[in-house]
């Protein structure tokens, strides 16, 4: 058997990892780009090696299997590393976004139950170390790195790298030094201990309107997975893709570092990545945003639960669909149906709950019951709506979102592509207001493209009503900056804070 057939049939990372350092040697397997600085590169054979180093480590220092281990990094070859390290000794991988303020990341710690850390210092001028201290101040001044800390109760230890670290957090040889007491035989021996049905990776994120998520993925689905995503992307063996999204989050992970690993391509990073929420169902792009996205296949939905798009097109967008991509195929090992509220079936034309079923479906999410998020056939409620038009679906908003004036649905999207369509317009964001009348009455909060510029919004709405029906234009206007536009922690706009931004303006302007 060869080092390829090997590859084609891992099921495991541990397994994964080891025939991708055996068919690629030291191919460039993820290169960090920087700026006026030279590229930091990472080989297979050497992922192979660094990850083996710190998995030694993590063994040495009582992490075993199911073990909680989080991690920072931005995207780059310590990534690559600490997740490789982490989840090939069947420990669960539990990534940690860059972007994320002090208090969320006390919620995640918390959330996760993390054990340990492992924390990249600094990142485009961000000091994680800081932040952590910032997130939980006992860490400034406790006397030793032996943690107790109330506000993230499993929580023993955090490791970063550089100088000038507080006594509670431990310099990075606490992993590395630790790693010549294991032996290399003991680790081969862990990682034939785990099994496709173990957990391998938890990804955080948050909605809206909710607390952090901790979305669970095992080792075999996630495998399957990378294994078919080389041939819809047509990647090969030295092919160089850039990672546009973070790999903290599913799109970096399962669209770019896990199926390059597969086919052997290089992941090509920079410190400064395009977020999720742009690319995410319910965001609207403008123009210069859309011109970076459109690359075959024509990926329509995904989200944290899918392990990415689970749907594609055969356009990029059908007229009057802003969001995404039609849903013409279903990506394989998913079944797809859109239901209405009694779980029956939607029919043409008709708007129902997209829900999903398959192995690469999450088991389900971190302490939080599984009959909360599936139906009791297994299906995945996702609360994203979809249009039926014959075999195809289109998006129809977040179930969540939809606004209900005068009886009629409206979705945001749909507005917000048009006004984002107006000459002098660069961003919009549609929300429902409380109306006595209506119920809810539409209202916008719009960025110009020239922030000097005050928007003419009586003829923006003139314009409004010559592309859609009356009841679906925007009611009351509101111009913002673009700094002020509230986001969540997960780097997605905050809908909740636009509605009370437009209410409290609006009811009180200057």
């Amino acid at each position: 058997m060869t080092a390829l057939d090997d590859l084609r049939q891992a099921r495991t990372l541990p397994q994964l990892i080891r025939a991708a350092a055996a068919a690629y040697g030291d191919d460039p397997a993820v290169v960090l780009q920087r700026e006026g600085q030279a590229d930091e590169t990472i080989g297979f054979a050497g992922l192979d090696a660094e990850s083996a180093r710190i998995a030694r480590g993590l063994i040495a220092r009582g992490v075993g299997k199911g073990s909680r281990i989080g991690f920072i990094f931005g995207n780059g070859p310590m990534f690559a590393t600490v997740f490789a390290a982490i989840a090939r000794i069947g420990a669960v991988a539990i990534p940690i976004s860059t972007m994320i303020r002090a208090n969320e990341l006390v919620r995640v710690l918390r959330q996760s139950d993390v054990a340990g850390v492992i924390v990249q210092r600094s990142l485009l001028g961000h000091d994680y170390v800081e932040r952590f201290c910032d997130a939980l101040p006992e860490l400034r001044t406790a006397p030793d790195p032996e943690l107790r800390i109330a506000a993230a109760p499993y929580l023993r230890w955090i490791v970063s790298d550089g100088g000038g670290l507080p006594p509670a957090i431990r310099d990075m040889g606490f992993l590395t030094e630790a790693a010549d007491t294991v032996d290399p035989a003991l680790l081969e021996a862990v990682e034939a201990e785990v099994h496709p049905t173990d957990q391998m990776v938890e990804i955080y994120t948050s909605g809206s309107m909710a607390l952090p998520k901790g979305v669970k993925h095992d080792h075999g689905p996630a495998l399957e997975r990378a294994h078919y995503l080389p041939g819809m992307l047509e990647l090969e063996r030295g092919k160089q893709v850039t990672a546009q999204l973070p790999m903290f989050w599913v799109g970096g992970l399962m669209m770019y570092l896990m199926p390059d690993w597969v086919a052997g391509a290089v992941t090509l990073c920079a410190d400064r990545t395009l977020s999720n929420s742009r690319f995410s169902m319910g965001a609207v792009l403008a123009e210069e945003d859309l011109k970076l996205t459109v690359s075959r296949p024509y990926w329509g939905l995904g989200m944290s639960e899918t392990l990415g798009p689970y749907s594609y097109g055969d356009v990029h967008r059908a007229p009057g669909r802003p969001v995404c991509a039609p849903m013409d195929h279903w990506a394989e090992g998913y079944e797809v149906r859109v239901v209405d509220e009694e779980g029956r079936p939607v029919g043409e034309g008709g708007i129902g709950e997209i829900q999903i079923r398959g192995r690469a479906v999450t088991p389900g999410l971190h302490k939080i019951a599984r009959e909360t998020i599936f139906t009791p056939d297994g299906f995945l409620r996702t609360g994203d709506l979809g249009e039926v038009e014959g075999a195809r679906v289109h998006f129809a908003g977040r179930s969540g979102e939809m606004i209900k004036t005068n009886g009629s649905n409206v979705s945001p999207a749909e507005v917000e592509m048009e006004l984002q369509s107006l000459e002098g317009v660069h961003n919009a964001y549609v929300v429902g207001l409380p109306d006595a009348e209506r119920g809810q009455v539409v209202a916008a909060a719009v960025v110009a493209r020239d922030e000097d510029a005050a928007l003419d919004f009586a003829g923006i709405e003139a314009q409004l009503r010559q592309r859609l029906s009356s009841y679906k234009v925007p009611r009351r206007y509101l111009q913002i900056r673009r700094d002020e536009v509230p986001m969540l922690p997960s780097n997605k706009v905050a809908r909740r804070q636009i509605e009370a931004m437009l209410q409290d303006r609006l009811a009180h302007p200057a």
